[in-house]
C-alpha cells in the first residue's frame, strides 16, 4: 500500500480550514434549514461517512477527491458528535472538551505503541490508516468543543476566536520552523487548532448580524466553501502537487 495521505503543503492547510468551515455550516444547514433535526442529521451523515470511508480504506493510494471527501464528511460528523453531547445530552462543553482531549491522547499513545510512529508520511497500512482517521475524527470533535467553549461560553465571539486561534497556529508554525520543534507534534497541534479556526469562520460568515456574523446563512456559506474546495481538489488532482514523490514512497528512514 502506498501512502494514503497527501503531502503537507499550503494547499493541505487551505483545504483543511475550508473543510472544517463546511463541517460547521453544512451540519447546521441539514439540522435547521432542511429540518432533519440533530438526530436525523447525525444518522444520515454517519451512514454516508461509513460508505465513503470504506471506499477510502479500500483504495491502494492517496486519491485527492476521495481523501478530501472523507475529510469533509469526518468534519461534519465530528461537529455533530459534539453537538449531540452538548445539545441533546446536555454535557457541558468543558467536560466534552476534556473527554475528547483525553480520547485523542489515548489514541496517539496506542497508535505509537503499536506502530512506533505518528507521522502522516507513514500511513501505509490498514492499521495505521484506521488510527489516522480515528485521530482525525477526534480532532474535529475536540476542535468543535474547544471552539464553542471559547466563542460562546467564554464570550469571545466568532471573529475574536478566529483571530486568537490564528495567532496560536502562527506561534506553532514559528516554533516548528524557527526553533526546529518536532514536526509530527506540531502538525497534530495545528490540525486540532484549524478546527476551531474553521468553525469560527463558518459561524462568522453564516450567522445573523445580531449574533455577530455576516448573515450569509448556512446555505450560501456551505455552497461557496464547497465550491472553493472542489476547485482546489480539482487543481491538485490534475497537477498532483500534493502527492508523495516516487522516490519517497518507501517506508521513511526517520520515524517520529
Amino acid at each position: 500500500m502506498l501512502n494514503k495521505v497527501p503531502e503537507v503543503t499550503a494547499w493541505f492547510w487551505v483545504i483543511k480550514v475550508l473543510a472544517t468551515t463546511v463541517g460547521e455550516t453544512f451540519a447546521d444547514y441539514l439540522d435547521g434549514t432542511l429540518g432533519l433535526g440533530l438526530g436525523g442529521t447525525s444518522v444520515l451523515m454517519t451512514a454516508v461517512l461509513v460508505v465513503v470511508l470504506v471506499a477510502q480504506l479500500r483504495a491502494d493510494r492517496y486519491r485527492a477527491p476521495l481523501y478530501w471527501l472523507t475529510v469533509v464528511l469526518v468534519s461534519v460528523v465530528g461537529t455533530l458528535l459534539t453537538d449531540c453531547l452538548t445539545d441533546a445530552a446536555g454535557v457541558p462543553l468543558v467536560v466534552s472538551t476534556t473527554v475528547f482531549a483525553v480520547a485523542l491522547a489515548a489514541t496517539f499513545a496506542i497508535w505509537f505503541a503499536k506502530e512506533r510512529t505518528l507521522s502522516i508520511h507513514a500511513v501505509t497500512s490498514l492499521p495505521r490508516e484506521l488510527f489516522y482517521w480515528l485521530a482525525v475524527l477526534l480532532t474535529f470533535a475536540l476542535g468543535t468543543a474547544a471552539g464553542d467553549l471559547l466563542s460562546e461560553q467564554v464570550g469571545l465571539g466568532y471573529w475574536p476566536t478566529a483571530l486568537l486561534v490564528a495567532v496560536v497556529i502562527a506561534a506553532v508554525a514559528a516554533t516548528r520552523y524557527g526553533l526546529g520543534a518536532n514536526a509530527v507534534a506540531c502538525f497534530w497541534v495545528a490540525y486540532v487548532l484549524t478546527r476551531p479556526l474553521g468553525a469560527s469562520l463558518g459561524d462568522g460568515f453564516s450567522q445573523a448580524h445580531t449574533d455577530g456574523g455576516l448573515g450569509l446563512g448556512t446555505t450560501w456559506t456551505s455552497v461557496v466553501f464547497l465550491g472553493v474546495i472542489l476547485a482546489c481538489v480539482t487543481y491538485l488532482t490534475v497537477t498532483k502537487r500534493d502527492q508523495t514523490p516516487a522516490e519517497s514512497l518507501s517506508e521513511p528512514k526517520v520515524r517520529h
